[in-house]
C-alpha cells in the first residue's frame, strides 16, 4: 500500500518543524519530525491501528488520527494508499487552518 501525502500536510509538517528551530528547539524539532515519519511510515503494515477520526464529521470509517507529543496526524485509509492529510498542533481548534 503506497503512502501518499496532500501538499496541506506537507506544509504542515513544514511549518511544525520551522517553527520549533525558530524557537532554539532544533533538537525536539528533529527528534519529533523523525517520529512523526516512522508511524507514518508504519502505516501500511497498521493502518487501523488507530481510532477512527473523532473531530471528522460523517466519517465512513476510513479517517483515522493519531498523536505524537502534542501532534495531530489525520489519514485517510483507501483500497490502495493511505492519504496523509493533516498535522497540526492538538492545541489549535479543529477547524482553523
Amino acid at each position: 500500500m503506497e503512502i501518499k501525502w496532500n501538499k496541506l500536510a506537507v506544509k504542515q509538517l513544514i511549518d511544525a518543524i520551522q517553527y520549533l528551530e525558530d524557537n532554539d528547539q532544533l533538537t525536539y524539532a528533529e527528534k519529533i519530525e523523525k517520529r512523526i515519519l516512522l508511524h507514518i511510515k508504519s502505516l501500511p503494515q497498521k493502518s487501523k491501528l488507530y481510532q477512527p477520526d473523532r473531530l471528522k464529521k460523517n466519517n465512513d470509517g476510513s479517517f483515522h488520527a493519531f498523536e505524537i507529543d502534542s501532534y495531530r496526524i489525520s489519514y485517510r485509509v483507501l483500497p490502495k494508499e493511505i492519504r496523509i492529510l493533516r498535522i497540526r498542533h492538538s492545541s489549535r481548534r479543529p477547524y482553523t487552518r
